[in-house]
């Protein structure tokens, strides 16, 4: 259990404990084991710009370095970790440019994907994305911020396929995923966390009266609340940062 600074808890496993994490089978192992990495960034169980330690993770993960190593190279991919010469992969890290030039592409690419997936989704792509939504309220009423943004993840992401452009889902991914970290933790603070939340209900009502106007409207918002909320915590960690170094 984990309690934040506005004082609500929620649960997320720490570095060491992975019992909530899928189990590796030896099924394409490396993909497994990019799973569970995977949530390790995204959570922040391994902090933005750490160098991802191999001895330690082969020990976490138990496996070999060649399936890890592998693996690595697909979150590296992702944009989820830096490949840097002479020092070998970092989390990714991202600056305040970094992420006004980023949810200022973003923004647009959820708008357009809100659009789009609200001409043309089905009914039985309509009936997935609301049975999910109903399933992320039930984390959000445990906190358990762990499920809660995989189903939130899994949203954004239905809605984007059924938007009906691959082109479209290809660069919203490569984009998404290097903030993915600091769009998971914009959920710590319970304010902003309640209100992302009344802002997927007012999607689920668009895409329902298929509004490609108020969905594309929704979804900008959904995406200025975020940055800010990144902002204001970065700005937040830089000044606590200077604080402890007078």
């Amino acid at each position: 259990m984990y309690v934040c600074e506005s004082g609500f808890e929620f649960k997320m496993a720490s570095y060491k404990s992975m019992t909530d994490l899928p189990e590796i089978t030896r099924l394409s192992l490396h993909d497994q084991v990019a799973v569970r990495l995977r949530t390790l960034l995204i959570e922040g169980r391994i902090e933005a710009g750490a160098k991802l330690n191999e001895r330690e993770l082969t020990d976490l993960l138990q496996v070999s370095r060649t399936p890890l190593r592998e693996a690595i190279k697909l979150i590296a991919a992702e944009g989820l970790v830096d490949l840097i010469p002479n020092r070998g992969a970092v989390a990714v890290k991202l600056t305040e440019s970094d992420v006004l030039n980023t949810f200022e592409v973003l923004a647009g690419l959820e708008a357009m994907s809100g659009e789009l997936a609200a001409q043309r989704i089905s009914d039985a792509e309509l009936a997935e994305i609301s049975a999910m939504n109903f399933e992320m309220l039930g984390s959000f009423a445990r906190r358990d911020l762990s499920n809660y943004y995989r189903l939130n993840s899994a949203i954004h992401a239905a809605i984007n396929r059924a938007a009906g452009n691959p082109v479209l889902t290809r660069t919203y991914n490569s984009i998404n995923a290097r903030v993915q970290s600091l769009r998971f933790k914009t959920n710590l603070n319970e304010t902003k966390w309640k209100q992302a939340v009344q802002e997927h209900e007012l999607m689920i009502q668009a895409l329902a009266k298929h509004d490609g106007a108020a969905m594309g409207k929704i979804m900008v918002q959904h995406l200025v609340n975020k940055r800010n909320a990144i902002l204001e915590q970065l700005r937040e960690k830089e000044v606590k940062g200077t604080s402890q170094t007078t």
